[in-house]
């Protein structure tokens, strides 16, 4: 296990679409597991693998209701809207107002394939479309309204 390096957001790698996964083996296991510790290293609420450099459909998010792994996830319904700030470990230092809907429903697969559904609310519907977005090459900078801020100002 261990800790990978955060892709920035110069790097093309991320404005790619992410491929499936087909194989649930130890591979897998072990990048779910350095994510997991990647992403609490650096204080984040989630992260997709294409942050660590990997085009894979992986993400896991974990916004103080336990560590949830997402392996090829699909958006099945998204429902209301929210509007607020938010950042990513991949944008170090900045925010932004971002509207997203208030509430999304997931199919994906665990780490030994296994498909669940997930609804999500509010921070977690955010987190879920923000990781999922990661998957699809697009970044949270695409869709502030308004001026990203840095951390600085605030």
């Amino acid at each position: 296990m261990g800790i990978r390096t955060i892709r920035t957001q110069e790097e093309e790698l991320l404005r790619k679409v992410s491929k499936p996964v087909k194989r649930f083996d130890e591979n897998l296991w072990t990048l779910l597991e350095d994510m997991k510790e990647t992403m609490y290293m650096a204080e984040g609420l989630g992260l997709a693998a294409p942050q660590i450099g990997l085009l894979r459909r992986v993400f896991v998010i974990d916004v103080g209701e336990n560590l949830i792994e997402f392996v090829n996830p699909e958006i099945l319904e998204v429902d209301g809207e929210q509007f607020g700030e938010e950042g990513c470990l991949s944008v170090p230092k900045k925010y932004g107002q971002v509207r997203r809907p208030n509430r999304v429903k997931m199919k994906a697969q665990d780490r030994h394939g296994n498909f669940f559904e997930v609804e999500g609310e509010e921070l977690m519907a955010r987190a879920m479309l923000h990781e999922y977005d990661h998957l699809e090459g697009r970044l949270f900078i695409d869709l502030v309204e308004g001026d990203l801020v840095d951390a600085t100002d605030k």
